[in-house]
């Protein structure tokens, strides 16, 4: 990452205002405001995140933004709520289920174009482990960010997962040159 990452306290800001969201939207409440007199400077500044719910050590629950458009703060809040409550491949998380999740941050740095020759240069390119990769084409578009390599370690099936994700043929990668964009993440968790 090529901005400094947060702080300690910064990080714990972060994910308390993401559980006060998720539970005030889950339950139905109005969202508490947030305290701008007290939030630090680099929290103010626009950031784009994915907030990953977990239960029992299984997804419930992933939206962010590629692009920052508003501060960190909101941006954090804004997709916990998302993640809990509008993630289309989950219902909605149930109010007995707040208190269990477990709530991953992951902060983007802005993505950049990846130019490669072939699918074999695609695949050298790629770095397991440490870029979250876009994959475009026709308007379609789909990420799996950096820590999605630690189920599909394989740059071939990750591809080719990514582009079933995009709503593409699994192959597609390997028979037209897409437009393929990488990122880094800061991650933290409770």
């Amino acid at each position: 990452m090529t901005e400094e990452k947060l702080t300690e306290n910064e990080r714990k800001l972060l994910l308390q205002v993401a559980r006060e969201a998720i539970e005030d939207a889950v339950h139905g409440r109005p969202l508490r405001p947030l305290d701008w007199e007290s939030i630090p400077p680099r929290l103010k500044e626009e950031g784009a995140t994915f907030v990953t719910l977990t239960l029992n050590g299984k997804l419930r629950g992933c939206i962010g933004t590629l692009e920052a458009h508003q501060p960190l703060i909101e941006d954090v809040r804004e997709h916990a709520i998302a993640a809990a409550l509008a993630d289309y491949r989950f219902p909605p998380v149930r109010p007995e289920e707040v208190d269990h999740l477990q709530i991953e941050i992951s902060r983007l740095t802005t993505p950049q174009p990846l130019d490669y020759d072939s699918p074999l240069d695609l695949i050298r390119k790629l770095r397991p482990g440490i870029d979250g990769v876009v994959l475009m084409d026709d308007g379609r578009r789909a990420t799996f960010l950096p820590q999605v390599w630690h189920s599909l370690p394989d740059a071939e099936n990750f591809l080719d997962q990514l582009c079933l994700k995009m709503g593409a043929p699994r192959k597609l990668w390997r028979l037209k040159k897409l437009t393929v964009l990488t990122y880094q993440v800061e991650e933290f968790h409770e």
